[in-house]
């Protein structure tokens, strides 16, 4: 069977899903385009939803006018967490059989479990996880925290493996390697390219899994095709990054080193004149 699946960090579904502005329109746009995409797992980071039902109730019913033929499974940030922060979604077609859902609690440091960061679906052939990964800070001051993350999730997933294959997703806030950001040089000691994340991400790899985008395209720099880029992140407060293509690729398809080669397709999708996180797909046969 040929599956294609979606990740994506959007930033606020209540922005995407019922903003006025520029940006929010532009949003909506990539929202067709994955649409338009019918993936057969869409995974979503950084929902920022509300405590609130009501407000949840509205936004989940926006959603399904997008994705009619979808199941949805959603996580919020809980007390002792702040409210309205972080958060994970993960949709899959209702014509799947249906997975178990589990979402996990990794024994990471106070508050980062209660921040809705993780779910995990199980399917009869595999895992398919989604994460938003903390980051260290813009002072670094949540280095070690990270550190720590970092290390119980890799803990996960390994546990993971050891029953069937996983396929992990999300936004890891790390470029992995220089050629994964566009001025390595001046950003050696910044927040998701420091030695200490870029060595964690390393380990990840070594304990069993597989950098699918880097499984297709090892070397390629900037661009992995004619005018494609490799970056997955644009920040927005460099209003001209993208257009420069000075981006980071911090956002990741893993699969299980015995499913590398069933990898068809992994790459960022074009969203325009939009900054901030790209969606990445991930396509492969089993």
């Amino acid at each position: 069977m040929e599956y294609q699946f979606i990740s994506w960090n959007i930033d606020s579904l209540n922005a995407a899903l019922t903003g006025k502005s520029p940006r929010s329109d532009l949003t909506r746009a990539v929202l067709q385009k994955i649409v338009q995409l019918h993936p057969t797992v869409l995974a979503i980071q950084e929902t920022k939803l509300s405590a609130d039902q009501n407000k949840v109730k509205k936004l989940l019913q926006l959603l399904t006018d997008y994705f009619p033929d979808y199941a949805v499974e959603y996580r919020i940030s809980e007390p002792p967490a702040r409210k309205g922060y972080a958060g994970t979604m993960m949709l899959y077609l209702k014509s799947l059989p249906r997975p178990q859902v589990t979402f996990p609690h990794i024994g990471a440091p106070e508050p980062t479990d209660d921040e809705g960061r993780m779910i995990t679906l199980e399917f009869p052939e595999f895992f398919v996880t989604t994460v938003y990964t903390p980051n260290a800070g813009q002072d670094l001051n949540r280095l070690a925290l990270r550190q720590e993350w970092d290390d119980c999730y890799r803990q996960y997933l390994t546990q993971l493996d050891q029953q069937k294959p996983v396929l992990a997703c999300g936004d890891f806030n790390v470029a992995h390697e220089e050629i994964d950001l566009a001025h390595p040089q001046n950003n050696h000691h910044s927040s998701g390219f420091t030695d200490e994340e870029r060595q964690k991400f390393s380990q990840l790899l070594v304990a069993g899994f597989t950098d699918s985008f880097r499984y297709l395209y090892p070397q390629a720099q900037g661009f992995y095709q004619e005018q494609r880029s490799v970056y997955t992140w644009f920040p927005q407060r460099v209003r001209t990054s993208k257009q420069n293509n000075s981006g980071w690729r911090i956002d990741y398809w893993l699969v299980s080193n015995r499913l590398a080669d069933k990898i068809e397709i992994s790459e960022p999708l074009a969203t325009g004149e939009r900054q901030d996180h790209l969606p990445i797909l991930l396509k492969f046969s089993m």
